[in-house]
């Protein structure tokens, strides 16, 4: 990726009824893949999982946070999947990194 661009941040804890998360979890990826202005993601997870997706402009994550699919996994997520979570927008003016050849 070449800077500047965008990451959202989503952190959270999850409850203990996950039904249907891993479903809506693997659609949630593949969607976002189709989004305009997606430029990739990772995730972590352990007792508390942070999910970083990627985009080119905040035009792009307005469209994403407003899709249908994804406004209905938002829904279930703080009806039934998350103890809490934390969403954090930043802009990424550079970056850097190392990798063993």
């Amino acid at each position: 990726m070449k800077a500047p661009y965008y990451a959202v941040i989503f952190t959270n804890v999850q409850t203990e009824n996950l039904e249907g998360y891993a479903e809506m979890a693997d659609l949630m990826e593949q969607l976002a893949q189709q989004q305009p202005g997606y430029l990739g993601f990772e995730h972590a997870r352990n007792e508390l999982a942070i999910t970083i997706s990627y985009w080119q402009t905040l035009e792009d994550i307005a469209h994403w946070k407003a899709q249908l699919d994804h406004q209905q996994a938002q829904h279930l997520g703080r009806q039934q999947w998350y103890q809490w979570y934390t969403v954090r927008i930043c802009k990424v003016e550079r970056e850097y990194g190392f990798e063993k050849p």
